[in-house]
């Protein structure tokens, strides 16, 4: 008895030490690799500038009549890299621009509150200091359907048309699980403190239309920002978005909205709800893909070519 207790007593000590090794050693070499990628990141790839004492950065690139304005997803670790898939099939017909909010790509963490109604204030000063006017193509994925919403809501004039790359909706969040959500947010920021979300961010889950090196600049900027302070308190501020939202008329400029199979994304009935919100505006429809959440890196020559007609009617 005393024997198989003993026997026990090794295997259970190895089943705690392996693990415990195992996450040391990829906590070290994360530091490491972080140390060496530090060269990386000393040049912003867009224009740094002041709001609210941090730093923002904005990504301007092209020149043409209409100003396709892209708004990154909930997590997006470097959103410049993210949409460059499709912005650069558009570069020579407009004027693109990318704005990565605080807590994302070159901006500033700033762990402070995340409200909407800040979040769009801050993006259009932004802009304003970074010289870029309106009117806006508004570009947003995922949850920055939200804000885009809320901007054509209250600031009408400042937005020409919305293009929604499989972007949520108010009704996205009457069945949403917010706590296993935010459960699944805590454990990946841990995962970025521990260094295992390196392993996440493996060339082959990058956008397949990004350089070697801008894929190790993608995962070097990830490994320091993926799913930080910033990104959970925006999460926690989309049920009152969702609320001001519903207490104002719905804005009708023209809007497409590309969505994906539905299969990667949480929220009340993905596709029909997106059909539904056209149904109520007077120049708006919905285009399927055969594709996951991020429609922009899979189906960026499809989408192009919409756009392309979208904005050409």
């Amino acid at each position: 008895m005393k024997k198989r207790l003993k026997l026990l007593g090794k295997v259970l000590l190895v089943l705690i030490i392996v693990p415990v090794m195992s996450l040391l050693v990829i906590f070290v070499y994360n530091r490491i690799r972080m140390k060496q990628e530090e060269s990386l990141l000393e040049k912003p790839l867009g224009q740094m500038v002041d709001v609210d004492g941090h730093m923002m950065c904005v990504y301007e690139e092209g020149e043409g009549e209409h100003t396709l304005l892209f708004l990154s997803g909930s997590g997006t670790a470097s959103p410049i890299l993210d949409f460059r898939s499709l912005y650069s099939l558009l570069i020579d017909e407009y004027h693109i621009v990318v704005i990565e909010k605080f807590g994302y790509g070159f901006s500033d963490v700033v762990d402070d509150e995340r409200s909407f109604d800040t979040i769009l204030r801050q993006d259009r000063e932004a802009l304003e200091k970074a010289g870029i006017e309106g009117p806006f193509v508004l570009c947003p994925h995922s949850l920055s359907g939200l804000e885009s919403i809320m901007w054509a809501q209250d600031y009408p004039d400042e937005v020409e048309a919305i293009i929604g790359l499989d972007m949520v909706l108010p009704r996205t969040y009457d069945e949403f699980d917010f706590d296993g959500v935010f459960k699944l947010e805590k454990l990946a920021a841990l995962a970025r403190k521990l260094g295992i979300v390196r392993f996440y961010y493996l060339d082959s889950s990058l956008p397949a239309a990004l350089s070697k090196e801008e894929k190790e600049l993608y995962r070097a900027i990830a490994c320091r920002k993926a799913v930080n302070i910033d990104v959970i308190n925006e999460g926690l501020s989309i049920t009152d978005a969702v609320s001001e939202i519903d207490s104002k008329p719905k804005q009708d400029v023209p809007m497409i909205m590309f969505i994906s199979d539905g299969k990667e994304v949480k929220g009340t009935n993905w596709v029909q709800n997106h059909y539904d919100y056209a149904s109520d505006l007077s120049d708006a429809k919905v285009i399927e893909l055969d594709c996951g959440h991020y429609v922009h890196n899979f189906m960026q020559d499809r989408i192009a070519e919409d756009i392309r007609e979208f904005i050409g009617e």
